[in-house]
């Protein structure tokens, strides 16, 4: 049986038109292990930065504005910067699980991912937290991976994109028979849709996302777009939600080591206010997930 996907409604405060989840993905050092497996001391410097000199200046500005964040971190920051990690903690921000070395779950069987989880885990708990919510190193999930957060009491995660600015419960796809297509196999019969997960999906994007377009990464990523074109691209997505959307969520990704640079803080500082003017509610992930008024399809007649 398939269903049709249902878009939750953000419960907002009085007098304010959009949820605004700003997360901070605190890689460190993680994600250039993990993720691109460059371990040398140029890389790792960003890691470094990212963790002692961009972390304090974010949750600086973050309380100049009054506003709440969620913090993903991985267990490796956890476990490598655990002061700056303890500082995110004491300003009231929320943290979520990030990984342990910001792993990419496809890589991994069953049996490795839960491994990874219950790390990461232990690390966070190692810190006196225990998270509600998970991000996907590199937004990329397995097969596995929403029942392993089902399994292990986690209640929202943010690393999909079948919505763009409503919660949603995500459905595995898969397809039910293919034909070979030069050296692929390709579909041969429409995809087939499973149930909804018991995880509440909190939707990411790489538009709101710092790190393709800011960060430069050798024979991989070009990076070092300009400022004003991230602001314009961030700013016209914020006001098409404020403008056209009831009960949306904009999920703006940000990492210390790249939005925490001299160049960026000051328009993420015109940003932030600029969203608080229009009547922008900052809420953490959490939040979001615990104000969101949605029904399982399964828990409905189907369409």
């Amino acid at each position: 049986m398939t269903y049709q996907q249902v878009a939750g409604r953000v419960r907002l405060p009085a007098g304010k038109i959009v949820a605004v989840g700003l997360g901070v993905d605190f890689d460190a050092l993680s994600l250039w292990d993990g993720t691109f497996h460059n371990l040398s001391p140029e890389y790792l410097s960003r890691g470094e930065f990212g963790a002692e000199v961009a972390a304090p200046r974010l949750l600086k500005l973050f309380e100049k504005h009054h506003i709440k964040t969620t913090w993903c971190i991985p267990g490796h920051t956890a476990d490598t910067f655990p002061d700056p990690c303890r500082a995110v903690i004491a300003a009231g921000h929320e943290v979520a699980h990030h990984g342990y070395a910001h792993e990419n779950p496809t890589q991994a069987d069953e049996a490795t991912e839960r491994q990874v989880l219950l790390r990461g885990l232990e690390a966070l708990d190692r810190l006196g937290v225990r998270p509600r919510g998970y991000r996907s190193p590199g937004w990329d999930v397995s097969p596995h991976t929403l029942d392993l957060l089902a399994e292990l009491g986690f209640t929202w995660d943010s690393s999909l994109m079948a919505n763009d600015l409503h919660p949603y419960y995500p459905r595995q796809v898969t397809r039910p028979s293919t034909v070979p297509y030069g050296e692929y196999a390709v579909a041969a019969a429409a995809s087939v849709f499973g149930p909804p997960s018991r995880v509440l999906e909190i939707p990411v994007s790489w538009y709101l996302d710092d790190f393709p377009a800011m960060e430069f990464i050798a024979r991989i990523q070009p990076g070092l777009t300009a400022v004003s074109t991230l602001e314009e691209r961030w700013r016209a997505i914020f006001d098409y939600a404020a403008q056209e959307e009831e009960g949306c969520c904009y999920t703006l990704t940000i990492h210390p080591q790249t939005s925490g640079r001299a160049h960026l803080l000051p328009m993420l500082d015109r940003l932030i206010a600029y969203m608080l003017e229009q009547g922008a509610a900052f809420m953490t992930l959490s939040e979001i997930a615990g104000a969101t008024e949605i029904q399982r399809p399964d828990q409905s007649p189907p369409v």
